[in-house]
């Protein structure tokens, strides 16, 4: 008997894994996270599958019902959003397992930042302007956050920033990341990206407050801040400007192992 620890992605049913979506068709039991995981995504679980809503259970009765699939020899399809390695509370799952001797994996699944990129159609990381992609939060009602990672720290960094769990902090992340950033730098708050009422706003510190409470966002949303979300405002429009920031991976007279240097012509 195996707990798998799936990834379903971060909406779309059709973003999460082969290996996961093969998981939950064969596991005859699963559990889901059904505040955030789409009913779509456990659909295709086998005729006769034990499928289970984990959003009004605590970490006791979800332990329970993995011990009681155990002593039934039941694989399970315990299943997350996005990928489980970014607050998805499997750690302490995994240490009650360890300690009732059940065996268990981890299937990874698309993160919402990832996901979020591909909808902006943009890389997160650029040339000369940012190669670093901090993951983090807020302190709202959660665990608070370690001395050391609060934003005006971590906006020293002045990497791209993708600040989970905290669109209702929205003011607090304004305030603290303005003087590291400027009051231009872009932001962009995307709500449940890939469901099907997806929303994205675009704006700058300065004007993203207000355009999120127009919207009515009150959870959901993954906030990402950084110059590298807009180099053609970086850039002032200037395509000669933007060259500048083109990674040497393609360039012609880049060489490595695999492309080496060209001959002279004699």
């Amino acid at each position: 008997m195996t707990v798998h620890f799936i990834g379903a992605g971060p909406g779309a049913p059709d973003l999460i894994t082969v290996r996961g979506l093969k998981l939950i068709q064969r596991c005859p039991v699963i559990l889901y996270a059904g505040s955030l995981v789409p009913t779509e995504v456990v659909a295709e679980a086998a005729p006769g599958a034990r499928i289970i809503d984990t959003a009004p259970l605590n970490l006791d009765e979800i332990i329970e019902e993995l011990a009681q699939a155990q002593a039934q020899g039941l694989d399970v399809a315990r299943v997350h959003s996005g990928d489980p390695s970014i607050y998805g509370a499997i750690a302490e799952q995994m240490r009650r397992l360890d300690a009732l001797d059940i065996d268990y994996d981890i299937t990874p699944g698309v993160p919402a930042f990832a996901a979020a990129a591909a909808v902006l159609k943009t890389e997160l990381t650029a040339p000369e302007i940012s190669q670093t992609v901090i993951l983090t939060r807020t302190s709202v009602r959660a665990s608070a956050m370690p001395e050391g990672e609060s934003l005006p720290i971590l906006a020293q960094s002045h990497a791209t920033l993708a600040i989970h769990l905290s669109v209702n902090n929205l003011a607090k992340v304004v305030r603290e990341l303005t003087p590291a950033y400027g009051a231009d730098c872009p932001v962009v708050v995307a709500y449940r990206v890939s469901w099907p009422d997806e929303k994205i706003i675009r704006g700058t510190l300065s004007t993203i407050r207000p355009l999120v409470k127009e919207s009515g966002m009150t959870r959901t949303a993954l906030i990402l801040v950084g110059p590298a979300l807009d180099l053609n405002a970086l850039d002032a429009g200037s395509i000669d400007a933007r060259i500048l920031h083109e990674s040497r991976l393609y360039a012609a007279d880049h060489h490595h192992v695999l492309r080496p240097r060209a001959k002279p012509s004699e």
